[in-house]
């Protein structure tokens, strides 16, 4: 990982928002999906979480500087198909690491088509024992081409976050 203070800035200023109440000027979103039962799957989602499983099942994971998410990580996905993708920078903004919710948050980082933070994790829930994936983030355009995709971007949004969700769900 390279050294934090050689690191490019995140191109919004609310860093860790996706923790807590989301900024405004903004499109928020919000995916809580059921998975399935049982602290063990819990545990192997969350390791799946943790090291990119949701971007690579997604078909969009491009690369990471380390192998599971920490603070500072950086890593690139590949958005689009064949020579109209591009590859996006993010960098890892925190860890969740709680009893019963772990994953991560990653913000966008300049060449990002998009502007804001996503929020990718697993969910336990003791008092029915059932496990949850869920993706939450928000962003604006960053580009002409998102912002001329306008309401194509937001559904391809839900779509992707569907995909992570799936990627993590037992076979």
């Amino acid at each position: 990982m390279a050294d934090e203070s050689d690191a490019p800035p995140f191109t919004y200023p609310e860093t860790g928002a996706t923790s807590r109440e989301f900024p405004a000027g903004y499109h928020h979103f919000r995916l809580r999906r059921r998975i399935g039962a049982g602290r063990d799957l819990f545990e192997s989602a969350a390791e799946q979480v943790l090291t990119y499983r949701m971007q690579r099942g997604a078909g969009i994971f491009g690369s990471a500087s380390t192998p599971s998410a920490t603070p500072g990580t950086a890593l690139t996905v590949r958005l689009g198909i064949g020579p109209l993708a591009i590859t996006a920078p993010c960098r890892v903004v925190y860890v969740l690491n709680e009893p019963d919710r772990r994953g991560f948050a990653y913000g966008t980082l300049p060449g990002h088509p998009e502007i804001g933070e996503e929020l990718f994790a697993v969910d336990y829930d003791p008092t029915d024992d059932s496990v949850h994936g869920l993706v939450a983030a928000f962003s604006r355009p960053g580009t002409w081409y998102t912002r001329l995709g306008g309401p194509v971007t937001r559904r391809l949004q839900h779509y992707m976050a569907g995909k992570y969700v799936d990627a993590i769900r037992p076979a």
